[in-house]
């Protein structure tokens, strides 16, 4: 139902990266994230997840609900700032959120759905700190449709010629190299959706 690619990177002199991503997928859905914590090394890991472990049964659960009880698992941590996505594919509908600045992007594979390309509106505030009044956006998602998260270490105008016919791990691969701006941990998750009922 969904072919994937990552690519990530820990801030030079880190020995490990605070970006986590997650997918999960079963019969009807699948769940996305790209998760950050805050800062960088041991502790924005330990916060990343615990975030992602948080977020990882929560399959087919409201993604608002879901992240309000992430919120509350990571009180005693750094915090996290994320971007996830509910897809469920039996209806060709995603419900998507960020809070923080992970930033997300659909690429269109069919235009007739919506404009060529969507971006997340992201809401300030971090997960297990300070939440934002949560609100999630729901559009219609066609088969071969490209969801791409990118963490800060990203710059944000990565979306520039994005294709839904890239390999997802190419354009993962790409994006790294291309618009990583070395002053942060930095992770890239692209996913394309199949298994549409179109």
């Amino acid at each position: 139902m969904a072919e994937y690619g990552v690519a990530k990177l820990a801030l030079p002199g880190e020995g490990e990266s605070g970006d986590h991503y997650l997918v999960c997928c079963n019969q009807g859905s699948i769940l996305a994230a790209a998760i950050d914590g805050i800062g960088h090394g041991a502790e924005a890991a330990s916060a990343a997840k615990a975030a992602t472990a948080a977020l990882r049964n929560g399959i087919g659960e409201p993604i608002i609900r879901l992240v309000a009880a992430c919120h509350e698992k990571l009180r005693s941590t750094r915090g996290v700032v994320l971007s996830l996505a509910s897809i469920d594919v039996k209806h060709g509908l995603m419900t998507w959120l960020g809070v923080g600045n992970v930033h997300g992007v659909l690429v269109r594979a069919n235009n007739k759905k919506g404009a060529a390309q969507e971006t997340l509106m992201l809401r300030g505030g971090v997960v297990g700190d300070h939440l934002p009044q949560l609100q999630a956006a729901v559009l219609p998602v066609g088969q071969g449709d490209l969801l791409v998260f990118a963490t800060d270490g990203i710059r944000p105008d990565f979306p520039a010629g994005l294709s839904a016919l890239e390999n997802p791990q190419r354009a993962a691969d790409r994006i790294l190299k291309g618009f990583g701006n070395g002053s942060d941990d930095a992770l890239v998750l692209a996913l394309r959706i199949t298994g549409i009922q179109s």
